[in-house]
């Protein structure tokens, strides 16, 4: 991904802007999921959780819209945007077990 936002970075305008977005977005997940692993209960734990999931789904969002604005190509983005996918699964995962374990 840094290498995506570096590129966009590297565009004046608009590509500039969703660089921001992009990294924003993109380095909150592994920070919030980072943060999980020392959650205080399941609670703390389900509520980091899910802010990484969010910001996993914001990252997909920033992807695709680069491709659909046309300042990437899909080629381009398709394994950090597959990676983000299989980390919505994952993470969506991980919360729905633990809520399981709290009987929600």
């Amino acid at each position: 991904m840094t290498k995506i936002c570096s590129y966009l970075d590297k565009q004046p305008g608009t590509p500039r802007l969703l660089a921001a977005q992009l990294f924003r977005s993109g380095t909150s997940i592994g920070a919030n999921i980072q943060e999980s692993q020392s959650a205080e209960s399941d609670r703390d734990f389900i509520s980091k959780q899910s802010i990484a999931l969010k910001e996993a789904k914001e990252t997909k969002y920033w992807l695709k819209l680069l491709i659909k604005s046309e300042m990437m190509t899909e080629a381009q983005v398709r394994n950090i945007l597959d990676e983000c996918e299989q980390l919505i699964k994952i993470i969506a995962k991980s919360i729905v077990t633990t809520k399981a374990k709290l009987g929600k």
